[in-house]
């Protein structure tokens, strides 16, 4: 992928927190080019340095070194109305219904809420709760909170969505159904997805390409492209070439299955 057609590059990225008089490295050298409309994994040791990565993409905090630029010239990127968020927990508010829960976003950055509610019953039918409008979250499933989550985020047309190990706290079965439902989703909305996770499977599944991190502090061991084809279903985590990607990542991160 040529840097001019990208839509995320990152070059030589590193990130430096400051506490008290030290100094605390979490990014070191991170490079990687998105093209607009791609999924791609971001995959890692725990606390190496993932989730500041999503922060940078957000414009929470600047890097320290390197470059990071997202959109161009023709299509200017602002991260206060451009980015939409999904986190672990799906973090709705218990006393809004499911739609006033999605369009909480909307009311935040202004949008006319008629037409935002109208978005919003159709990004409820794309994550497949139709009818579940008026419900409460404590009515909803982990894994249906996670779909209203993931419709919150989209209901003000973001150009970047940052999803932060959004399956983690859901059970194996749910989780494999959600990542069927994120595939449809994602080829449904065309959006660019950055989608943090820890496990490896989920990244090789979702992904068209897989930035994998090293220990703390972070940087890019492979930025390694997904070459299966889409539509992806769950047989296909049976295949050879499947397999394959898998070994490549534990290679990447020095996992060995042992003796």
């Amino acid at each position: 992928m040529s840097e001019c057609a990208s839509f995320i590059a990152l070059k030589n990225v590193r990130k430096v927190y400051r506490t008290g008089n030290e100094d605390f490295l979490a990014v070191s050298d991170v490079t990687l080019a998105v093209a607009e409309g791609e999924l791609v994994s971001l995959v890692g040791p725990s606390g190496c340095g993932k989730t500041t990565v999503l922060k940078m993409l957000a414009g929470l905090h600047p890097p320290d070194g390197g470059t990071l630029t997202i959109g161009n010239a023709d299509s200017p990127f602002d991260p206060g109305h451009d980015v939409g968020m999904v986190f672990q927990q799906a973090l709705l508010l218990n006393w809004r219904n499911i739609i006033d829960n999605v369009l909480l976003p909307a009311e935040i950055v202004g949008l006319p809420m008629r037409a935002a509610r109208e978005r919003a019953g159709d990004l409820l039918r794309m994550v497949g709760l139709a009818g579940f409008e008026t419900k409460y979250p404590r009515e909803l499933s982990g894994g249906m909170q996670q779909r209203a989550a993931i419709a919150r985020a989209f209901i003000h047309d973001p150009k970047l969505i940052l999803m932060d190990e959004p399956f983690g706290a859901l059970d194996a079965l749910t989780r494999e159904q959600m990542n069927l439902e994120m595939l449809r989703i994602w080829r449904e909305s065309g959006k660019t997805i950055i989608f943090v996770t820890h496990d490896i499977q989920e990244a090789v599944f979702l992904a068209s390409h897989c930035a994998v991190l090293t220990a703390r502090p972070a940087r890019m061991a492979k930025f390694l492209p997904i070459e299966l084809a889409y539509p992806r279903d769950l047989a296909m985590k049976t295949t050879a070439e499947f397999g394959a990607y898998v070994r490549e990542i534990y290679d990447q991160l020095g996992i060995t299955s042992g003796a």
